[in-house]
C-alpha cells in the first residue's frame, strides 16, 4: 500500500466515532417528591414509600432518581415547590401529606403523572373527580384517617368515663377543618360532652392548647386529622406528658412516644401504596386508569404506662380491641 493511500485510510478510520466513548447513558426516570415537611419528620413514610417502589423493580440510584422538595412545614411554600419539579420535567410527581400538597401540584401540571396520599376525600376535596376512574393526570391513595376524628372523640370518652368536658384541637388553616368539627359536635352532643374547641396552626400555639385543659376543666384533648398534628406527634407526647393531659391523635407516633392513645389510617400502608402506583406509572399505566386505593385498616394504639401515670383505667374490652398496647 503506498503511504498516500494509507494515510487517507487511516483519515477515514479516525473520522469513525468509536461506539465504546461516545455511548448514551440512559438517563434515569425522575420523581418529584414534594413534600410538606421536613426530612427528619418524614423519615418513616419515605421507607414505606420506596418498600412499595421497591415492590414494581426501582430501587433509587439504581434504575430511578428522586429529587426532594420540602417545604419544611410551611404549607404556603407548596405551589413554588410544585411548579419548580413540574419546570424540571420529572417523570412522574408524588404528593404526599395531605390534600395541600395533592391540589399544589394539580395546579403545576395537568400533564406529568401525579400520584397523592393523603387522609382525607380526595372527591369532596376536589382532587379527582372519582374514585374508580380519577382522570386527568391524578391517582393516588387515601386513608380513613378523616373519617376517624369521631371514633378518636368516643375511644377518650370511653377512657374518660366520668368526663362531662373534652376538649376538640383544630387546624384552621386545614380544609378539612370544619367538616370534621361540624360531626364532632353533633357525636359530643350524643355523648353529652361539652366541646371547647381549641386552634392550632404553628408549633408556638401547642403550648397553650395544652395550658388550656385546666382552665377549661375539660378531661382530655381530641385532635382532628390534620397532617400537622400527625408529622409534630413527638412534641405533641411531650407536652402531653408535661402537662398531665390524657389526648387521643390519629398517629401511632403519639402514644409511641409518650402519649395516650392513637386512632387512624395505617400510614405505613398508604405511604408503601403510593410507592407502588408510583412503580406502575414509571412503567407507563396512566393515572386515569389506576383507581383511587382506599386504605381501610385503622389502628388502635394504647400506651398503658401512660395511662396508668394519668389515673387512668383502661377498660379490659378496649384493650383487648387494641392493635398495640405499649406497657
Amino acid at each position: 500500500m503506498k503511504r498516500r493511500d494509507f494515510m487517507a485510510l487511516a483519515g477515514m478510520v479516525s473520522a469513525v466515532p468509536s461506539a465504546a466513548g461516545h455511548a448514551q447513558v440512559p438517563r434515569l426516570p425522575v420523581i418529584g417528591y414534594l413534600c410538606p415537611e421536613s426530612p427528619r419528620l418524614f423519615g418513616s413514610r419515605i421507607r414505606a414509600f420506596r418498600d412499595g417502589l421497591a415492590e414494581t423493580g426501582y430501587v433509587e440510584g439504581r434504575n430511578v432518581a428522586i429529587e426532594f422538595r420540602w417545604a419544611e412545614g410551611y404549607y404556603d411554600r407548596l405551589p413554588a415547590l410544585a411548579a419548580d419539579l413540574a419546570n424540571h420535567q420529572v417523570t412522574a410527581i408524588v404528593a404526599p401529606g395531605g390534600a395541600p400538597v395533592a391540589l399544589a401540584a394539580k395546579v403545576a401540571t395537568s400533564t406529568i403523572p401525579i400520584v397523592f396520599e393523603m387522609g382525607g376525600d380526595p372527591v369532596a376535596l376536589g382532587v379527582v373527580g372519582s374514585l374508580n376512574r380519577p382522570e386527568g393526570n391524578l391517582t393516588g391513595v387515601s386513608s380513613l384517617s378523616v373519617e376517624a376524628s369521631l371514633k378518636r372523640l368516643e375511644l377518650l370518652h370511653e377512657v374518660a368515663q366520668n368526663a362531662a368536658v373534652v376538649s376538640v384541637v383544630v387546624n384552621p388553616t386545614s380544609p378539612t377543618a370544619d367538616a370534621q368539627l361540624k360531626k364532632l359536635q353533633i357525636a359530643a352532643a350524643t355523648l353529652g360532652l361539652q366541646l371547647p374547641v381549641l386552634q392550632a396552626s404553628t408549633e408556638p400555639h401547642f403550648e397553650s392548647v395544652f395550658a388550656a385543659v385546666p382552665q377549661l376543666h375539660a378531661s382530655g384533648l381530641v385532635f382532628t386529622s390534620d397532617p400537622f398534628f400527625a408529622f409534630r406527634s413527638q412534641q405533641l407526647a411531650e407536652l402531653a406528658i408535661h402537662h398531665a393531659v390524657p389526648a387521643i391523635t390519629q398517629s401511632r407516633d403519639f402514644p409511641i412516644g409518650g402519649g395516650l392513645m392513637s386512632y387512624g389510617g395505617d400510614f405505613v400502608q398508604s405511604h408503601r401504596q403510593a410507592g407502588v402506583y408510583a412503580g406502575r406509572v414509571l412503567k407507563g399505566e396512566r393515572p386515569a386508569d389506576l383507581p383511587v386505593q382506599r386504605v381501610t385498616k385503622l389502628e388502635l394504639f394504647i400506651n398503658l404506662k401512660i395511662a396508668k401515670s394519668l389515673g387512668i383505667a383502661v377498660p379490659l374490652s378496649l384493650l383487648a380491641r387494641a392493635d398495640e398496647v405499649i406497657e
